[in-house]
């Protein structure tokens, strides 16, 4: 009798596992505040010299929600290209997050790593800085594109399908089902709020950097 009733369990373990409503929700999320993020640290370079602290320190703050949001990313990708059914049935990704998406990505982490090798190796190295220009030239193009894209249909993904329709992730009953969407919310604002815990740390670790550079 336990094996016959634990099956149900193990069946709804894999479908809340797989909740493509629950993770669009989170990348729009952390889309939003990297979207705030960006804007104060592009915001600086119209004055960097009095804001290069400032500039230093939203650079490594930045580096957890964009290590979540390309996370969060790939997992859609994966789970719909291996053929996981709740996503499959959401369908592909649309064509221009799938032209932009790795862009988007691989650009963002360039500006970061090339940022943060220069903090590390000082003003005496003009490699990292020339690399670090180019990294956020390449980057402003894809990203103008990104926000223009997305940036209109952000308050209805911010607000997204509910949970329980995503896939049938959540479980039948009133109560198990208010459970399961509480837990869901609090994963994803525990994520989020994970992601700038990390790059706060990071930033307090290396504020003292901005030092070598005059800030």
């Amino acid at each position: 009798m336990a094996q016959i009733s634990d099956r149900p369990l193990r069946r709804h373990a894999g479908r809340a596992a797989a909740d493509p409503g629950g993770n669009q929700r989170l990348t729009a999320m952390t889309g939003a505040v990297l979207l705030v993020l960006f804007t104060a640290e592009c915001l600086t370079l119209l004055s960097l010299g009095p804001h290069l602290a400032l500039h230093f320190f939203l650079g490594m703050l930045l580096i957890g929600p964009v290590c979540l949001k390309a996370g969060s990313t790939l997992w859609r990708f994966t789970r719909y290209y291996t053929g996981s059914a709740a996503y499959v049935r959401r369908g592909p990704p649309p064509l221009p997050q799938r032209v932009l998406g790795p862009l988007v990505m691989l650009t963002s982490l360039a500006v970061l790593f090339t940022g943060v090798m220069l903090a590390v190796e000082g003003p005496g190295d003009w490699t990292w800085h020339a690399l670090h220009q180019r990294a956020f030239l390449a980057w402003a193009v894809v990203i103008i594109v990104h926000v223009a894209t997305y940036a209109p249909k952000l308050p209805r993904l911010l607000a997204g399908p509910p949970t329980e329709h995503a896939g049938g992730a959540a479980p039948p009953g009133p109560a198990s089902r208010a459970h399961y969407l509480l837990a869901a919310r609090l994963t994803r604002w525990l994520l989020l709020g994970g992601s700038l815990a990390v790059g706060l740390i990071l930033g307090l670790l290396t504020y003292h950097l901005s030092g070598r550079w005059g800030g």
